[in-house]
């Protein structure tokens, strides 16, 4: 379980950042080289080697090299391990929501009831 927790927690970190994100979401439709990848970013090719770096690290993504081309992909469980402590959470906070309208629609008609007494009473 705590190995799970630090794999969830290194995955997260990666996804903080909207570099990134946006990496992320370019592998979503596909592998890609890195130079792809790098294109739509303003930044020193090492600087963007870090974020791949930390997304790899996590196990968000893949990479490997054929020639002089490096090409990333997604790592898909990783991410749906991700998505499933999230449903989880979800699910969670959902049945405590629905706990609390229960006790507010509760709390609500006891009021009404017994308001309702109060006005019969002479």
């Amino acid at each position: 379980m705590a190995k799970q927790q630090i794999e969830l927690s290194d995955v997260f970190y990666a996804l903080a950042d909207p570099t990134r994100r946006a990496i992320v979401g370019v592998l979503g439709r596909g592998p890609a080289s890195v130079s792809t990848l790098a294109a739509p970013f303003a930044m020193a090719l090492p600087s963007f080697m870090k974020h791949l770096s930390v997304l790899e690290r996590s196990g968000v993504i893949h990479s490997n090299k054929a020639g002089r081309v490096r090409t990333c992909e997604l790592k898909p469980r990783t991410l749906a391990s991700a998505e499933r402590w999230m449903a989880d959470q979800r699910a969670l906070w959902e049945a405590r929501t629905d706990r609390m309208a229960a006790l507010a629609e509760k709390l609500h008609h006891e009021d009404l009831s017994h308001d309702k007494r109060k006005q019969r009473q002479p």
